[in-house]
């Protein structure tokens, strides 16, 4: 270690004490090559080097945002975001005292250099804006730049910052060169934003003139705090995904559950649990596509087990299965490919509830054999022990009157993917309290 270096671990160390002391939450130390130091709630101070913010108040790691990577942004192979700065807008479903992120890498065909990136609470809802004073820096093991391999993951080393719940935060991140195609998830529906240079740092937004309907490299957004004990993970295609719902207004399913656990707070036997979204449109549970993402099977260990804290996962997978196939699915595969899911789930202790398959009639694909399979697989998950819950989307959201396809107030008008309200519907559906409780031992 360095003589500077050893300078400012002792200084840390010093403001550290001095804060517990005064009662105060947090203490943030420069590291690494950087110089000088600020105290949560102050601008960022100018230097070479990333500010850190050491937390030092109690909780837990949850899920606050996530999206699955889906895929190769299109037109993005040959210069990717080389020398631009992009800006995404996430919203918080719990919040915290600490923040952390994960940048993704996984469909580049090159390293990703990432020399700058930085947090901040959006000063409004869907603006480019930062809120005053809580711009941070985003360190990678203490240095300010990092370098994420082809086909790899960064996370980000923790910053002290108070995250609100039911909030839009801004992670700006800038790379020079490019790494090839873009990771991204298309069907955001949410506004983010794009600026040419190295603008990372520009609490106005001003040059912040590009839109993106995407979320780029971005795949969680991980808060510190005492909201939620735990995380529970949404799985599944586009119904969970959420592409018909409004866009800007965070309706999808699992932002609805978000809503619920958290009124629910104060009830005896609600779970104290944040949700994140893995949805990702045109998904199925067996069979890997590059436009929709791998398989439910393939990507269940990243999306779902690599989530921090993660206590219950809402499967919602197999409709693409029974859509996309250019036969006639077999039901029995699909049950026994949500039949892996739950073994996978339970031997790291997650509980694992599954959803109904929804109706579909008057889509496209729609005909009385993929009828059949979606009935065969439902009875399946309905009766055949599958899972250590059942949460009946289909009985939720079909007519009454034509139980093979959605009740007309549920229907975005494709006949597949639901409304606003009928989003809300699949969220009151849930039981709360049946998210909590032990998974089965492994035997």
């Amino acid at each position: 270690m360095t003589a500077r270096r050893q300078g400012y671990a002792l200084l840390s160390a010093i403001v550290a004490l001095v804060v517990v002391l005064s009662t105060a939450i947090y203490v943030s130390a420069a590291a690494g090559h950087g110089r000088g130091h600020r105290h949560a709630g102050d601008a960022v101070v100018a230097g070479p080097g990333p500010h850190h913010a050491a937390p030092v108040s109690t909780g837990v790691w949850v899920g606050a945002w996530a999206a699955a990577p889906a895929g190769a942004e299109p037109g993005t192979a040959a210069d990717g975001m080389a020398g631009r700065t992009v800006r995404n807008v996430v919203h918080t479903g719990v919040g915290g005292s600490a923040a952390r992120v994960t940048l993704s890498n996984l469909y580049g065909d090159r390293p990703l250099t990432v020399t700058h990136a930085t947090l901040a609470v959006a000063a409004h809802d869907d603006s480019p804006a930062a809120a005053p004073g809580t711009l941070r820096r985003l360190g990678f093991g203490g240095a300010a730049a990092v370098v994420v391999p082809a086909g790899g993951q960064a996370v980000s080393d923790p910053v002290a910052v108070d995250v609100p719940h039911d909030a839009d935060i801004l992670v700006s991140v800038h790379s020079p060169t490019s790494a090839g195609p873009v990771t991204y998830h298309p069907r955001a529906r949410q506004t983010s934003y794009v600026a040419e240079g190295e603008s990372t740092e520009d609490t106005s937004g001003a040059a912040f003139t590009g839109t993106t309907p995407y979320w780029r490299y971005l795949t969680a957004l991980d808060v510190l705090g005492d909201e939620a004990d735990g995380t529970v993970v949404a799985f599944g295609d586009s119904l969970t995904d959420g592409v018909t719902s409004t866009s800007g207004a965070n309706r999808r399913w699992p932002d609805a559950l978000a809503d619920r656990l958290r009124a629910a707070l104060a009830a005896d036997g609600a779970p104290r649990y944040a949700v994140v979204n893995a949805g990702i449109s045109g998904n199925r549970l067996l069979a890997d596509d590059p436009r929709h993402g791998a398989s439910g099977l393939h990507r269940f260990a990243r999306d779902v087990l690599g989530r921090p804290r993660v206590k219950a996962v809402v499967i919602d997978l197999g409709i693409n299965d029974i859509l996309r196939n250019r036969t006639l699915a077999d039901p029995q595969a699909i049950v026994a490919g949500l039949r892996t899911l739950v073994d996978r789930a339970h031997a790291h202790g997650v509980r694992a509830v599954g959803a109904t398959l929804t109706p579909f009639r008057g889509h496209r694909g729609y005909n009385a054999a993929r009828e059949d399979v979606r009935q065969q697989v439902n009875r399946a998950i309905r009766t055949g022990g599958l899972f250590d819950e059942v949460v009946d989307f289909d009985k939720a959201l079909r007519d009454p009157y034509d139980p093979r396809g959605l009740r007309p107030e549920y229907d975005s008008g494709d006949h597949l993917h639901p409304s606003d309200r009928g989003y809300r519907r699949m969220a009151r559906t849930l039981d709360l309290e049946k998210l909590s409780g032990s998974a089965p031992a492994r035997l």
